[in-house]
């Protein structure tokens, strides 16, 4: 299958990097010609436009910040769907909105294409070695269609449902992320104040029912004092708010969630927008006057596990 890949950022250049690694017939599209140029040493073509693209390619992965930007590129004069058409496959890897990925999916089977809402979950240093996890949301049909792609670019990989259910499940996981990250600034900056020893505390939690991925990987690089996940305040505010819409729409009376919208909008306030989100303990810190280091932690997380070919996750275990 020949695959397009737009949107080669902290999370889309990995993936496009993993298909390039497997063998895969890839062309690559970024607004920023300079950070495709890697892809294109490696063998990967230059997509001139997403309606060139989407015709030349048999799938067109987005990767994109936000639900606007995917919007712009389906639905600009030369956008997917103008190139759209029957056998035609798109496939949105970016954490979006369900109402936005179902009305965008329409237009693309109007035209006669199919269409796939495909975020990953797991961190960037797991999209960088194929091990991270998918979730698809499409027809049965279309996800046998495109699973050979899936399990290149992730290991674990989840059939939701129909279009539109991947989004949900991935806001969601997303905001119980961010409620671990703020719980475990809280929790870190608490045991300092007590005079507990931080690397102490980071095993103690390891070790104990209060551990967590995000525990496991952003208490580290927050320990070392990098901050750098990859991940920035304006993306975790677009996630959760996301979460929020979800339970507004739903009339979900929620009173953690605007605790912690409220909490990025002060760290945004503060620190800006593409501030990196672990330094949300910031906050805390400077509150304090704590500083929450300590020696022999990470700066960047890498995934140290094997690269395995992925596999459908069903109930229980796999497919």
């Amino acid at each position: 299958m020949k695959i397009g890949f737009i949107g080669l950022g902290n999370v889309g250049g990995k993936l496009a990097g993993s298909l390039i690694r497997n063998g895969h017939d890839v062309t690559v599209r970024d607004l920023d010609r300079d950070a495709a140029q890697p892809f294109l040493d490696r063998g990967a073509a230059w997509g001139e436009t997403p309606k060139a693209m989407i015709e030349a390619c048999e799938a067109v992965i987005t990767c994109l910040p936000s639900p606007a930007a995917s919007a712009a590129v389906l639905e600009a004069d030369d956008g997917l769907l103008a190139g759209m058409g029957p056998g035609k496959i798109w496939m949105e890897m970016s954490t979006t909105d369900e109402a936005e990925v179902k009305r965008l999916g329409a237009m693309v089977l109007a035209k006669g294409g199919a269409a796939v809402d495909c975020p990953v979950s797991g961190g960037c240093h797991r999209a960088d070695t194929g091990n991270i996890s998918i979730f698809a949301g499409c027809e049965r049909e279309t996800f046998d269609r495109i699973f050979p792609v899936l399990k290149s670019l992730g290991r674990r990989i989840l059939h939701t449902g129909p279009l539109g259910s991947a989004s949900v499940l991935k806001v969601m996981t997303n905001y119980l992320a961010t409620a671990n990250l703020l719980t475990c600034c809280e929790a870190l900056v608490t045991m300092k104040a007590a005079g507990m020893d931080l690397a102490t505390t980071y095993e103690a939690i390891r070790i104990s029912s209060g551990t967590s991925f995000v525990h496991e990987t952003e208490s580290q690089i927050i320990l070392n004092g990098s901050r750098d996940i990859s991940f920035t305040m304006d993306l975790v505010k677009k996630d959760i708010g996301l979460f929020q819409a979800i339970a507004d729409r739903e009339g979900v009376p929620l009173e953690i969630s605007p605790t912690m919208v409220g909490i990025f909008d002060d760290g945004i306030a503060r620190f800006g927008e593409r501030e990196l989100s672990p330094n949300i303990i910031r906050r805390l810190e400077e509150a304090t006057g704590l500083s929450i280091l300590a020696d022999g932690f990470p700066a960047e997380m890498t995934d140290e596990e094997p690269e395995e070919e992925g596999y459908e996750v069903v109930r229980g275990g796999r497919a």
